[in-house]
This record gives structure tokens, sequence and C-alpha cells, in this order.
């Protein structure tokens, strides 16, 4: 694999990763990538967006499957809490996913849209509004440091 693509699956592995349970920092690699001068931004914010929308994906799926899994003993959310988000979810709806790029809350409301059962489509459209608007701005910010206090 050459170093650019290499670094791209990078890329896009930690949006992904950002996007689910498991650590991830997409932002600062976004960040280290744009820094290095050596790629177009605008592919840099297409692959990382890809990535971390691939992982709400996940996190959507996972929610459609959450009532399975809700009275075992070892499922960390508690029925009060699952019934807590539902109410949150129902009173904001749909819109509220393009919030799904704040860190904390971001990871769950991509959750509780599965649990909700949130059509796909406008769970993709709207995840990805708010995730690619997120990469844009990081990309641009890291572009303004650069041209404004040198590489």
């Amino acid at each position: 694999m050459t170093t650019t693509l290499t670094l791209l699956v990078g890329l896009f592995f930690s949006g992904l990763t950002s996007a689910t349970l498991l650590p991830g920092t997409s932002e600062a690699a976004l960040a280290a990538l744009v820094a290095s001068g050596d790629h177009a931004l605008w592919l840099l914010v297409i692959v990382a967006t890809a990535g971390n929308v691939l992982g709400s994906v996940v996190n959507w799926a996972l929610g459609l499957y959450v009532d399975h899994f809700k009275n075992r003993r070892w499922f960390p959310i508690s029925p009060d809490q699952l019934d807590r988000a539902s109410r949150w979810f129902t009173r904001y709806g749909l819109w509220s996913l393009l919030l799904a790029w704040l860190p904390i809350i971001g990871d769950p409301l991509t959750l509780f849209a599965g649990v909700m059962r949130v059509r796909f489509i406008p769970f993709l459209i709207l995840v990805t509004i708010g995730k690619a608007a997120r990469y844009a701005m990081i990309a641009g910010g890291a572009t303004f440091l650069i041209s404004a206090f040198g590489s």
C-alpha cells in the first residue's frame, strides 16, 4: 500500500472508532494530516466523515437490537436509563441527530436513534451533515492556525 493510502485508511478507521465506544482520535489525525500539507483538504474531510458516519451506523444498528439485551445482568444500561433516553429522544426528535458529532452525547444519540427505530436514510443524512461540518471546521481551523503561525 502506498503511504498516502495507508494514511487515508488510518484516518478512516480513526473516524470509525471515534464514533463507537472504542477510543479514537480522528480530530488529531485529521489536523496532523492537514498540517502535513500533502493531501487535499476535501479528501481528508470526506475520508474522516465517511469513517465516522460508518461508526455511527454501527451504533444505530446496535440500537435496533437493544431490546434483546436490556434485561440481561451484564447489560451496561439500566431500563430506567433507557426510558429516560427514549423520552429525551422523543422530545427533541430526529433533528437532534445533527448533534451526533458532539463529544459524550453524540455516540449515545446514534445508538438511541436505532432504539427509536429512526429510518436509515434520514438518520444517515442528518448524521453526515453534522459530522461533515465538524470535520470541515477542524480542517479549516488547522489550515488557519498553520497559515497564522507557520508549520
